[in-house]
C-alpha cells in the first residue's frame, strides 16, 4: 500500500510532465517506464555481481558490458557509467546528455538478452524535454524502494490509474476491481496456462499472478512451479507497442520475469501455434464496431461468419483454449441478445457445443466516463461435446462506486472489491462479495433460488427454447408487492356506522337551530 507522501511525491511528478510540456498521459507513463526498466536493469546486474564476488567466478550474465558504447567523441561512454546507481549521483546536465545520447541507443539495441521488456525497448524514444525534470522524476524514483515487490507493484499500478482519469486513454484500462472479481471466479491454479489475447497494460495477468502468489505460495517453493509462474504461465497479445511496453512492465514489476508478451493483431493474424494452448482467458477486449472481411484472420471467420469486433473476439477465445479451459471475458450486452445469425450463432455455440457457466450483468456505469454501454461478464468452460446443464445468472447493481462520469467510492479502500468484508447495509453498494460467494454455489442453494432474486439458473432447454437469449431480463421475474384488501361486509359495515353518525350529528344542529 502506497503512503500518502509518496503519493504526493507522485502526483507532484506526473504534474511536472505535464507543466513540461508532456500531456499525453501514455506517454509520461512511458518516459517512466524507461527510468524504472533502467533501475531493474542496473538492480539485476548488482545481483549478478554479488553472485560472483560469492562463487569466486566470473559473471555468468553481464548486462552491461565492458568498455564504451563508441557513440560520439573519445569512443564513447562506459557502460558502466550508464547504470542507474552511477546515473543518479550525476548533475542532471551531465545525466541528461548520458541517458539521452547513450543510454537509449543501448535500450534499443539490447533485446539480445532475450527477455520480453528487452525486446519492446526496440522502439524506446526518450522524450523528457529538459534536465532539470529528468533530475526531478530519477530523485523521486531513487527514494522508493524498488526491493520490495508489493511497493513497486503499487506504485506502477498507481501510475496506470491516472491512464483512467486522464481522458481518452482511459479505455486501456478495466477497472482493478472488476478484474479482481472475474480472476476470483476464475481462481487460477498452479498448472494453469494464462492468456490475455488484448492485453493492454497486463491488467489481467497481474491480477492472476497476485492471486497465485496468495492463494498458492507453495508454488514457489518448487523449482518447477516456479519458473512455469515466470516463464510458461502468463500469455498476452497487443498490436500497440507501448502497451507492450508498459505492460511488460508492470508484469516485471509485479515479479514476473520472463512472461510471454508479444506483438499480435489478434483479430487479424492467424492464430497458428496458440490454437488449443491455453487453460484461462482473462479479457475485456476493445470492441470498435466491424472489421473488413479481407482483415480477418480466416481461421476465425471459419468459426463465426461476421464482421462485428465482439462476436470476432468471442470465436477467438475459443480458438485460444484448449479442451477443458476456461474463460472470463467482458462483452458489450448486444452479444447477449444481438438477432443477426451471427449473434445467435455464438451464443449457440457456448450454449450447445460447450459449458456456458454463468452471466454477470454489470452496471451500466462501470466503464464511465469513457463509455456508457452496457456491459456483462460472460464465464464458459470449452468441451468440444456441450455439457450446458443450468446456466447461472447475476444482476449485479453495485460495484463500490457510483455510476455517474464522477465514478466515488461509496465505501472505504478495505471495502471495495471481491474480498471485502461488509457490515449491514453495505452489500447494496458492492455487490461483488455476494458475486463471488454466490458463484462457488452455483451448483447447489443457487440453482433454487426464485427468479426474483438478483441472482438465480436457468435450464439449457429454456435459453434454448427462447432462442439463446442470454440477456437476464429474459429470465428475471419482478417482485409484485401483495396487496390485501378488506371485505365488502366490513365496508358496507363502516359506511352504516358512519350514516348513523351523519345522521346523529345533523339532528343535534337542528336542535340547535330551533
Amino acid at each position: 500500500m502506497l503512503t500518502g507522501e509518496l503519493r504526493s511525491k507522485i502526483d507532484g511528478v506526473w504534474n511536472a510532465f505535464w507543466a513540461g510540456g508532456i500531456a499525453n498521459p501514455l506517454e509520461v507513463i512511458e518516459q517512466i517506464t524507461y527510468l524504472l526498466f533502467m533501475r531493474g536493469l542496473d538492480d539485476a546486474h548488482t545481483r549478478e555481481e554479488a553472485k560472483a564476488n560469492r562463487l569466486k567466478k566470473p559473471i555468468e550474465r553481464r548486462i552491461f558490458p565492458e568498455g564504451k558504447d563508441g557513440i560520439g567523441k573519445k569512443g564513447g561512454v562506459a557502460y558502466e557509467e550508464m547504470r542507474w546507481s552511477r546515473l543518479k549521483n550525476r548533475d542532471p546536465a551531465t545525466m541528461f546528455e548520458i541517458v539521452s545520447e547513450h543510454v537509449f541507443p543501448f535500450l534499443r539495441n539490447m533485446a539480445e538478452v532475450g527477455t520480453a521488456h528487452a525486446t519492446h525497448m526496440k522502439g524506446a524514444r526518450f522524450t523528457i524535454p529538459t534536465p532539470a525534470l529528468l533530475a526531478k522524476v530519477v530523485d523521486l524514483l531513487a527514494e522508493i524502494p524498488m526491493e520490495d515487490r508489493d511497493t513497486k507493484g503499487d506504485l506502477y499500478e498507481y501510475m496506470l490509474s491516472k491512464i483512467a482519469t486522464a481522458g481518452q486513454n482511459g479505455q486501456f484500462r478495466t477497472p482493478r476491481h472488476i478484474i479482481a472479481l472475474m480472476v476470483e471466479m476464475m481462481a487460477p491454479g498452479p498448472k494453469d496456462v494464462i492468456c490475455d489475447p488484448a492485453c493492454g497494460t497486463c491488467g489481467f495477468l497481474v491480477a492472476a499472478g497476485e492471486y497465485l502468489r496468495s492463494n498458492h505460495p507453495k508454488m514457489f517453493q518448487e523449482k518447477e512451479t516456479r519458473d512455469h509462474f515466470h516463464e510458461e504461465m502468463f500469455h498476452g497479445f497487443d498490436f500497440d507497442n507501448t502497451m507492450l511496453r508498459i505492460g511488460s512492465m508492470n508484469m516485471m514489476l509485479h515479479g514476473v520475469e520472463d512472461p510471454d508478451i508479444r506483438y499480435k493483431d489478434s483479430l487479424s493474424q492467424e492464430h497458428a501455434g496458440d490454437e488449443d494452448r491455453y487453460s484461462l482467458v482473462l479479457a475485456n477486449p476493445p470492441f470498435a464496431g466491424s472489421l473488413d472481411y479481407e482483415m480477418t484472420a480466416k481461421d476465425l471467420i471459419a468459426i463465426v461468419k461476421t464482421k462485428k469486433t465482439e462476436l470476432l473476439f468471442m470465436a477467438l477465445f475459443v480458438k485460444l483454449l484448449k479442451p477443458g479451459g476456461r474463460a472470463a471475458v467482458i462483452v458489450p450486452d448486444g452479444v447477449l441478445f444481438g438477432s443477426s445469425t451471427a449473434h445467435k450463432e455464438i451464443r449457440r455455440m457456448l450454449v450447445e457445443d460447450h459449458k456456458l457457466d454463468g452471466i454477470v450483468k454489470l452496471p451500466s456505469g462501470v466503464f464511465r466516463p469513457y463509455a456508457s454501454v452496457s456491459t456483462a461478464i460472460v464465464l464458459f468452460t470449452k468441451t468440444n461435446s456441450g455439457g450446458t446443464d443450468q446456466v447461472w445468472f447475476y444482476d449485479c447493481q453495485a460495484d463500490g462506486f457510483s455510476l455517474d462520469d464522477k465514478r466515488i467510492a461509496l465505501l472505504s479502500d478495505g471495502k471495495i472489491g471481491p474480498n471485502a468484508k461488509l457490515g449491514e447495509g453495505e452489500y447494496a453498494k458492492n455487490n461483488l462479495p455476494d458475486i463471488a460467494a454466490r458463484w462457488k454455489e452455483r451448483g447447489g442453494a443457487e440453482r433454487v433460488r426464485p427468479r426474483v432474486a438478483q441472482s438465480f439458473c436457468v435450464p439449457k432447454a429454456e435459453i434454448a427454447a427462447s432462442d439463446y437469449d442470454l440477456s437476464i431480463q429474459r429470465y428475471k421475474e419482478l417482485a409484485r408487492a401483495v396487496t390485501s384488501h378488506r371485505s365488502s361486509k366490513d365496508i358496507m359495515s363502516d359506511l352504516k356506522i358512519l350514516e348513523m353518525e351523519i345522521a346523529g350529528g345533523l339532528k343535534e344542529i337542528e336542535g340547535m337551530l330551533k
